[in-house]
């Protein structure tokens, strides 16, 4: 694979690294949301908030509506929610394991 696909692709996926980005996609695969509404939903401030949606518009993940005042968000890539549940899928799997490998070491005890 060329090292500029591979450079893309580490992009994407730096961009998924932060629990704040993910939380906001979480809050805005319900529907669309405004960026008041996601500080209520996340407690983060507004300024973290706005900095974090930018992010994820410059990799072209949400997308913002202007409405007078309003800027709404929504997502413009549902895509990206194949690659979050195949990775909590198996996070769900290997949690299970490792619950399953601790409880085995308690009642050996």
């Amino acid at each position: 694979m060329p090292d500029k696909s591979l450079r893309l692709i580490a992009d994407r996926f730096k961009v998924l690294s932060d629990p704040l980005r993910l939380h906001l996609l979480h809050r805005l695969k319900e529907g669309e949301r405004t960026v008041t509404t996601l500080v209520n939903e996340t407690g983060a401030s507004q300024a973290n908030v706005s900095k974090h949606l930018q992010i994820l518009r410059r990799a072209g993940l949400v997308e913002r509506r202007k409405e007078g005042l309003m800027a709404w968000y929504s997502i413009l890539d549902p895509s990206i929610f194949q690659i979050c549940d195949l990775v909590c899928g198996r996070l769900s799997e290997q949690y299970q394991a490792d619950l399953e490998a601790i409880g085995g070491m308690h009642s050996k005890a």
